[in-house]
């Protein structure tokens, strides 16, 4: 089920010695619950049970007073992640390496730090690509190494062409079909603490950033696919996706595994809305 991606934006970056910020959290394991209920997940987890794959990103809150954060609910760009001067941000995919399970209930560490800040120009004119290194260490010792593809871009021109997304390939397998909701995006957004408006206000995302409706979090499907991957493999050692094209609350997705052993989700229309790699 592996197959190395060929786009130069997601592979391995040269780390160097940069700003670092390290966070700690106690796992509680209510809130991995939480999400295992409302994603219909299965069996329920106690303290000292392994997490299942990513559900770090349930802990470990950046929480910030209002004065902190910008127009999409994040907090501010230029601290840890510098001031790129381009206002729409979009996780863009990422890369984990899954040494041992975090647990539950039990303290643990993360540690990031910036690797990489660049502008580039595309197709829709200026970018700017931050990637971030992630270190989950619990009872001292390296549980997940993550590293985190952003991109920022400008605001869309009025009246100007839509981006033309890509095409989903042929599935040799149609693993689940699922429809999304305003509640579950809520639900998600509430437990990862993630105030991007994109997500949740309607108008914002329509009228500002120039969605047809919310935005189905990135994190969200990478996380249907990785549960959906390390039930099939039995676990997981390495987890890489990349987004391709948005998901809107109202579409239903098919999370697909390809001639080639990758894995994506299409939404309607055929479109490719993300491709991923499990081992």
């Amino acid at each position: 089920m592996s197959l190395p991606f060929s786009d130069p934006s997601i592979l391995p970056m040269d780390i160097a010695e940069n700003d670092t910020q390290g966070q700690n959290d106690p796992l509680d394991p209510s809130r991995a619950n939480a999400l295992l209920t409302a994603l219909e997940a299965g069996h329920s987890l106690a303290t000292g049970n392994p997490l299942p794959p990513f559900f770090h990103h349930l802990y470990f809150w950046d929480v910030q007073p209002p004065t902190r954060l910008g127009r999409d609910g994040h907090p501010r760009t230029g601290a840890l992640i510098p001031d790129m001067g381009l206002p729409r941000r979009m996780w863009a995919g990422g890369r984990l390496t899954f040494h041992t399970p975090l647990q539950a209930g039990i303290q643990a560490e993360k540690r990031t730090r910036l690797i990489r800040a660049e502008h580039k120009t595309g197709r829709t004119g200026p970018l700017g690509f931050v990637t971030l290194e992630h270190r989950l260490i619990q009872n001292g010792t390296l549980c997940i190494t993550e590293c985190q593809d952003l991109v920022y871009r400008e605001d869309a021109a009025a009246g100007g062409p839509k981006p033309v997304p890509p095409n989903a390939p042929d599935a040799s397998e149609v693993m689940a079909t699922r429809a999304f909701d305003t509640t579950l995006l809520f639900r998600y957004s509430a437990l990862t603490f993630n105030g991007h408006r994109i997500h949740y206000d309607l108008d914002y995302a329509r009228d500002i950033e120039g969605y047809a409706g919310l935005v189905v979090h990135g994190p969200l499907l990478a996380q249907l696919l990785m549960l959906l991957a390390d039930e099939r493999l039995g676990g997981l050692r390495s987890f890489r996706f990349r987004a391709t094209a948005p998901l809107m609350h109202f579409e239903k997705a098919e999370f697909c595994r390809a001639q080639d052993g990758t894995l994506f989700v299409r939404g309607p229309d055929n479109r490719l809305c993300m491709t991923a790699e499990a081992i």
